[in-house]
């Protein structure tokens, strides 16, 4: 029965059922009238012995054997003719299996996997054609059949799945994989086999043979495995090799579909025994995180040992009291034969070739071999049989472990027993530190240092290794490495003022308030190098800087170690202690002097040898002795001044005045800040801000007081160019008003700019030259001619190099974030604004060079060949020549005509790609505006006020925005508009024209056309005085355009907003987006 309660037996004509627990029979059921071959208990209860009939179903051959699926949906029949049906709950058939032998070969066992694990249900089918198969539920074979010596009679699944337990003709129960490959014998009889159960649950096998005799098996699974510092490996699921970093928990599996008898791990070894072989793996490389192993030898010999070692170039191979090393060829090299058992092995180490081996033995004899030698060392000789052995880092010290659970401590060299332990049952020593081992037993984990008392913790299993601070333990079949916490072995070691070997524990890991203790407890002890590795540990500069006055002091001669310490006690808050020991060391005036900057008086006066000196300073605080006094004061005794000062009256200037002398030169701001705030002295106050740079408190005081902006931009302004920031120091030069000189800082930036190819900045730079010359203009009437002429001149080479910047980085850099349109503008733009007087920097080759390639690209074959053709005029650098030269040629093919070509929003006509006018329409010569990514034409006209209308009316009137009335329905007469037709807009009407010349007719309009506006057509461009306001009209409405408020450069909306994501900025002035304008 599935929850292992009852057994149920076919016994000729009956199936009898038994208690599983004592053997009563239960149930003795009758009903079948001939021999029933087999039984299967379906695990959802399809029928009950009280049932008192069943169904019964008619097959084509006699059942041998049969089994429910996990689920009990699904019932699989064994057959005499060699077929497998499965068929569901009602009797009906959903699946036949036709296995190759037919009826020769009849089907005496089958079995379900009981696993859970399985994404599919597998069946499990044994015939006595010799051969092992699987199926899944739909009837497709797992992999090829595996062939068998015998007749198979039964098949069982053992456990959860993980194994199969078969028997028959060869009269064993042997078992195997779920893979079906052969694992070993769990019993042999002395006739066949016919079945085989597993109770559920657990580890006991039940067999039934020929002669009626019924055995039952406990299988038990030994631990095979192996470790080597970190590295641990085990077997797993029998043929299977794991391989565990315990440190980076870091796991591989290496597959032997072999069983596998014995693991050894050493260094970059792994040795695997198999049946018929030993396995040698080595690691790809000597990284001590590398996990892939690959096949460096393999000795296809059969052994029988007890124990399996692996070193660099040999394995050794433990049979009872015999040794044998073997190189990876199979050669036996030498042989070691023991006076008794051998009970323990371990390598030690050494150089490849000549490891040491540390061998323990059933009379108490431990030994030492190194495999090139043949002789065996004894090192010691105990009365007990050993049980562990380890061996310190140092090779000095040698822990074991006998039978009756003592670990015995014994020094190498001299043969002494250092100490002894009881419960122990295993023992290693730290590898990275000569004096701790731990030990394990009875439940718990012990730590021992040295000869200190041993500290214990509960830990479930068995302790393996111990590296560091991490424990290798091994509970039941896992293996995890325990972080322990070092600080007990650290506190007994300073209990003892061993701080140097309580320096090396805590570097295996303790807490930061263990790393101060130890760094104090040092420091008292005065081991200034222990201590100062410590606090350098926690990052504590202060005691750090103690240290270091302290060795600065000893290389000077200084030696008296309790003057050493009363500074230590005075840095921890003990000043009694400090005092005591200063006073002791005939070093008085340190103790006045401390407990005078703690303003602890009272206990100054105890000191009873005080020099006039320091009598001087304890009583010099008072008030009169400080209006007639200018004598310096220590830096400590600041604070005692400035309780003077507040107790003085604001009237008494002449000692506040050397209070704050003397704060001033003790560089406490605070303090002087306060008695010149005190004394009214604004002036004192703004030269004292400004003397310690706190340019805060300087601006604060100056947005209350404006008399003083000179007296802190201009020393501001210095500071910051002497810091090379000079874009805030010429801002600060305009704040403080001196243009001249703010001038002459832009007019350098700028120029640097330009010689180092920063365009965009020399752009930006000639902006604020602009708008800083427009400031002079506003201020000064006598500039304002040449200052208005400067604006004009500077505003456009801002413009030329802002635009440059995109053809500079198209013929410079590999790559382009521009869209060849946007480059073809751009090109465009600058060539048509280029004068005779090229600015510096700017290449009018590159930018032809980069119109050809553009004007190519989108079909202006016209434009590129003039472009072409204009280059061959000019000085062409090398890495253009070729390029130049071929275009020029390949563009001759192409038809002599542009795609496309430029109108005029305000009169409509077709301007050329280049115009020889500049950026202004052939036939109207309207201005063309252009916004200013992109550099299309913005379909905008600007327009101009008629005499007598101010900007204040002309905002008015546009506000108005008197709505458009719906002509279409009705017909009226309008009297004294100014035009004629009702549905023409005025401002269309005032665009139209007779050009009669070369000179431009500017759009003015009048109070009536203003009203006629709307307001989000309009867009104004309001410069400040002395400049006039700029009125521009949209002609298309739908499309967005966007001024910027601070340089009045116009975008398409999309553009603007896009740029002003990226850059967070004015693409252009570079105005902050949260800036308010």
């Amino acid at each position: 029965k599935p929850d292992g309660s009852q057994i149920i037996i076919a016994a000729g004509l009956r199936v009898l059922v038994y208690d599983a627990a004592d053997g009563a029979i239960i149930h003795p059921l009758k009903g079948h009238k001939d021999i029933v071959y087999c039984v299967a208990y379906a695990k959802d209860g399809l029928w009950s012995p009280e049932q008192k009939s069943v169904n019964k179903h008619k097959v084509s051959s006699k059942i041998t054997c049969c089994g429910w699926t996990n689920d009990g949906q699904y019932l699989a029949l064994g057959m005499m003719n060699g077929v497998v049906s499965i068929r569901n709950k009602n009797g009906e058939e959903k699946v036949k299996i036709e296995r190759p032998g037919g009826s020769s070969s009849p089907i005496w066992s089958i079995a379900w996997n009981p696993s859970k694990d399985e994404h599919n249900d597998i069946l499990a089918v044994a015939d006595w054609g010799q051969k092992l198969s699987f199926y899944q539920l739909s009837g497709k074979q797992i992999g090829k059949d595996r062939t068998l010596t015998y007749d198979p009679c039964c098949i069982s699944y053992f456990s959860k799945g993980e194994y199969i337990v078969m028997g028959g003709s060869d009269k064993q129960a042997s078992l195997y994989t779920k893979d079906g490959v052969r694992l070993g014998t769990i019993g042999e009889q002395n006739a066949w086999v016919w079945t085989c159960r597993v109770k559920p649950d657990s580890n006991f096998v039940v067999l039934g043979c020929q002669d009626g005799t019924i055995a039952c098996y406990q299988l038990i699974f030994s631990t095979v495995h192996g470790l080597y510092k970190d590295r641990y490996a085990y077997r797993d699921s029998m043929t299977d090799v794991i391989v565990q970093h315990l440190i980076t928990e870091q796991k591989v599996r290496i597959k032997c579909r072999e069983l596998v008898k014995k693991i050894a791990i050493y260094r970059n070894r792994l040795a695997i025994q198999l049946p018929e072989k030993i396995l040698i793996y080595e690691l790809y490389s000597d990284d001590s995180a590398d996990m892939h192993y690959r096949i460096k030898e393999k000795i296809s010999r059969k052994f029988e040992c007890n124990l399996l070692v692996v070193c660099s170039q040999h394995i050794i191979l433990c049979q009872e009291k015999r040794l044998q090393c073997l190189s990876f060829t199979s050669v036996r090299e030498k042989e070691w034969v023991m006076e008794s058992l051998i009970r323990y092995i371990k390598v030690i180490g050494g150089p490849p070739g000549r490891e040491g081996l540390l061998v323990g033995l059933k009379n108490g004899a431990i030994l030492k071999i190194f495999v090139d030698n043949p002789f065996p060392i004894t090192l010691l000789k105990l009365s007990t049989s050993v049980r562990c052995l380890d061996m310190s880092a140092s090779r000095n010290k040698l822990a074991v472990v006998d039978e009756h659970n003592t670990l015995l401590v014994y020094d190498i060299n001299s043969k002494e027993l250092l100490f002894q332990e009881p419960n122990a049952n295993s023992v290693a020593w730290n590898t990275q530190c000569e004096d701790m081992l731990c030990f394990s037993g009875n439940g718990y984990l012990n730590i021992k240092a040295s000869n200190f008392p041993v500290h214990q913790q509960k830990m479930q299993g068995f302790m393996v290794g111990y590296n560091g601070s991490k424990i290798f333990c091994l509970h039941a079949y896992s293996m995890s490495a325990v972080e322990v916490p070092q600080s007990a072995p650290m506190y007994q070691y300073l209990e003892r003022k061993m701080f140097k070997e309580a320096y090396q524990i805590a570097c295996l890991g303790v807490t930061d308030s263990d790393w101060r203790d130890l760094a104090t407890e040092a420091l008292e002890g005065l081991d200034f190098d222990t201590a100062k590795k410590a606090f350098i540990r926690i990052r504590d500069l202060r005691y750090l800087e103690l240290i270091n006055s302290i060795e600065e002091r000893k290389k000077r001669g200084e030696n008296d170690n309790e003057l050493f310490l009363a500074d230590v006690y005075a840095y921890q808050g003990k000043f009694h202690e400090a005092a005591k020991l200063y006073k002791r060391t005939g070093h008085e005036s340190r103790a006045l002097s401390m407990y005078t900057d703690l303003r602890m008086f009272d206990y100054a006066k105890v000191i009873k040898t005080i020099d006039k000196n320091a009598g001087a300073r304890i009583f010099f605080f008072s008030i009169s002795s400080l209006a007639l006094s200018v004598c310096s004061f220590p830096s400590s005794l600041a604070h005692r001044l400035i309780d003077i000062a507040r107790k003085l009256d604001k009237a008494e200037r002449e000692p506040l005045a050397k209070c704050a002398l003397h704060f001033k030169r003790l560089k406490h701001h605070g303090y002087a800040s306060e008695t010149y705030s005190k004394m009214g002295d604004l002036k004192a106050l703004v030269h004292l801000h400004v003397e310690t740079r706190h340019w805060e408190e300087a601006f604060s005081l100056v947005e209350k007081h404006p008399q003083f902006k000179n007296d802190v931009f201009v020393p501001y302004a210095q500071w910051l160019a002497e810091n090379d920031r000079f874009e805030e120091a010429q801002k600060a030069f305009h704040k403080a008003g001196l243009q001249n000189e703010a001038v002459k800082v832009l007019e350098q930036l700028t120029h640097n700019a330009v010689v180092e190819n920063r365009f965009n900045d020399a752009g930006y730079y000639y902006w604020m030259l602009s708008m800083q010359c427009l400031d002079i203009a506003r201020e000064s009437e006598e500039q304002k001619d040449e200052m208005l002429k400067k604006f004009e001149r500077f505003q456009h080479l801002a413009e030329l190099y802002h635009v440059y910047r995109s053809i500079q980085r198209y013929t410079d850099e590999p790559f382009s974030s521009h869209m060849p349109e946007t480059l073809f503008n751009i090109c465009r733009f600058l060539l048509n604004n280029l004068t005779k007087d090229i600015p510096p920097g700017i290449s009018k080759v590159n930018t032809l060079y980069a119109l050809a390639k553009q004007s190519r690209k989108l079909g202006a074959f016209k434009l590129a060949r003039y472009c072409y053709e204009k280059l061959q005029e000019l000085h062409i650098p090398s890495r253009f020549q070729e390029c130049i030269e071929l275009g020029s040629l390949t563009i001759r093919s192409k038809p002599f005509h542009d795609s496309e070509s430029m109108m005029c929003y305000r009169c409509s006509t077709n301007n050329p790609l280049l115009n020889s006018l500049g950026s202004v329409c052939i036939n109207c010569r309207q201005p063309f505006i252009y916004s200013a990514s992109s550099y299309e034409v913005l379909p905008l006209v600007q327009f101009y006020l008629e005499e007598g209308i101010g900007d204040e009316e002309a905002l008015s009137l546009i506000d108005l925005e008197v709505p458009d009335r719906d002509q279409k329905e009705s017909q009226s007469l309008k009297l004294n508009d100014g035009f004629d037709d009702a549905d023409e807009d005025p401002f269309t009407a005032k665009m139209s024209f007779e050009q009669g010349g070369s000179n431009f007719v500017p759009v003015k309009v009048s109070r009536s056309v203003l009203r006629s506006m709307s307001r989000r057509d309009v867009l104004i461009k309001r410069w400040p005085r002395p400049l006039k306001w700029e009125y521009f009209r949209s002609l298309l409405p739908d499309v967005s355009i966007t001024m910027c408020p601070t340089c009045f450069k116009m975008f398409h909306s999309e553009d603007y907003e896009l740029l002003v994501l990226q850059h967070n900025c004015c693409p252009y002035c570079r105005r902050p987006i949260d800036e308010p304008n």
